[in-house]
């Protein structure tokens, strides 16, 4: 069962007096803006944080944090559920040579979705979805095959989407600067922050060299 409503003409679709529930899994505050902001006119939106791959755990913090500020400042009730790094780390096992967007970030993908659904099945809510499609550095096309996947699995409907799509990436960067959030410079995992500190060691040099 999967909802595929662009947002284009989203507001074409009949929408109930009782919105429908939607756990909306959230990697980030900056991520989640846009999303929010185009769909809170139309679900009922819960927040979801489940982000074991954010390493260090200083930094899941940091990141938590400031979702929990927003979400308080904007209303929204937020669910944060477990930091468990080790499980994502033995998951991550025979990926640590995966690049971005391979298939270690799938497994990650399915593994954040699984515990959307888990919820939103346990909860009793209409729809699920992530905010990770908003990332220009995210497959959204496979993000979408594994919530169908996981809709399937688990009986719940999933909200298909590619978020950064209609200038929704660039309205994420506007409403990080409007409400001064902190915005990270890598995904979340270590594989990405040592990719992240090669290519500004690599940046860094070129300008040397000029």
């Amino acid at each position: 069962m999967i909802q595929d409503l662009s947002i284009q003409n989203i507001q074409d679709t009949h929408v109930a007096v009782v919105k429908p529930r939607l756990l909306l899994h959230a990697c980030c505050a900056p991520c989640s803006s846009s999303v929010v902001e185009r769909l809170q006119q139309y679900y009922d939106l819960t927040m979801f944080y489940y982000n074991p791959n954010i390493h260090p755990a200083t930094e899941y913090q940091v990141r938590c944090d400031e979702m929990e500020r927003w979400c308080q400042q904007c209303a929204l009730p937020l669910i944060v559920d477990e930091y468990n790094p080790k499980l994502w780390h033995q998951l991550a096992e025979g990926y640590e040579q995966e690049p971005e967007r391979g298939e270690r970030c799938t497994m990650c993908y399915r593994m954040r979705l699984e515990q959307t659904v888990r919820h939103a099945q346990a909860d009793d809510f209409d729809l699920f979805t992530t905010v990770l499609s908003i990332s220009p550095h995210k497959d959204a096309e496979r993000i979408n095959e594994l919530g169908a996947q996981l809709a399937e699995e688990f009986g719940v409907e999933f909200y298909s989407a590619n978020f950064k799509k209609q200038g929704g990436f660039q309205r994420s960067l506007e409403l990080s600067k409007e409400y001064g959030f902190y915005r990270q410079n890598y995904c979340g995992c270590c594989y990405s922050l040592a990719e992240s500190k090669q290519r500004r060691s690599a940046c860094r040099t070129i300008k040397q060299t000029e």
